[in-house]
């Protein structure tokens, strides 16, 4: 398995549907690839949390000077939360946006997501999606199976990648590969609720969701009302 990843490519691939070559998620991905970034950089000891200083927009998340870091995604995002102390809500959405197209670039690089160019009718161009090298995407669902199902005991990296998969909200897609169970609910939330990052985007997900949810239920209501 390719160690070198980052842990937002790790988490891309899993909530990557291989059948339909679409991504999990789509509605609230910038808050989990953000919160992704957040968290490696945490884990590397590049920022850190005040959990004693929580405002309006969730715990204040402070940078930890130190070498360049290497990556330019680590590097960029490092930038960002150095600019000065902001809630973590703020700084998903920072680091979020347009992450799905930098770590989707990355791994068509490495050839384990590939992108086709097509056009539709002749003349309307699109672009389509599948799984390429599947290998380091099956070793990573091993691992992650191992933890939920087995009760194997995750080291750092994995520990934090089931939590923030935990959060997004998509791990019951992953059912037969990894099958839905309470057990298997119940462990990623641990997980989930061991990291500040994770919580957080859990927090924004289910924030979007129930505004979203709110939205289609007055549009729907609007309509029948309209009918009547």
């Amino acid at each position: 398995m390719q160690e070198d990843l980052l842990m937002v490519e790790d988490l891309t691939l899993l909530m990557f549907d291989d059948a339909s070559g679409t991504i999990a998620g789509e509605a609230t991905l910038y808050y989990v690839l953000g919160g992704a970034v957040l968290v490696e950089l945490a884990q590397s000891g590049r920022v850190k949390a005040d959990e004693k200083d929580v405002g309006a927009n969730g715990v204040r998340v402070h940078a930890v000077a130190g070498e360049p870091l290497d990556d330019p995604v680590l590097r960029e995002a490092h930038r960002k939360v150095e600019k000065r102390v902001r809630g973590v809500q703020t700084l998903l959405i920072e680091i979020g946006t347009g992450m799905r197209e930098t770590v989707l670039d990355r791994l068509v690089e490495r050839g384990m997501v590939r992108r086709e160019h097509k056009k539709r009718l002749g003349f309307i161009p699109t672009t389509s999606l599948s799984i390429g090298d599947a290998r380091h995407k099956k070793a990573l669902v091993e691992r992650v199976r191992a933890v939920l199902v087995d009760g194997a005991e995750p080291d750092a990296r994995t520990a934090a990648v089931t939590g923030l998969l935990s959060a997004s909200g998509v791990l019951p897609n992953l059912h037969p590969v990894i099958p839905w169970s309470g057990k298997v609910y119940t462990r990623a939330k641990e997980l989930e609720q061991g990291s500040w990052g994770a919580e957080a985007v859990n927090a924004a997900v289910t924030r979007t969701l129930v505004v979203v949810t709110a939205g289609a239920v007055t549009t729907a209501t609007s309509s029948l009302n309209h009918t009547d």
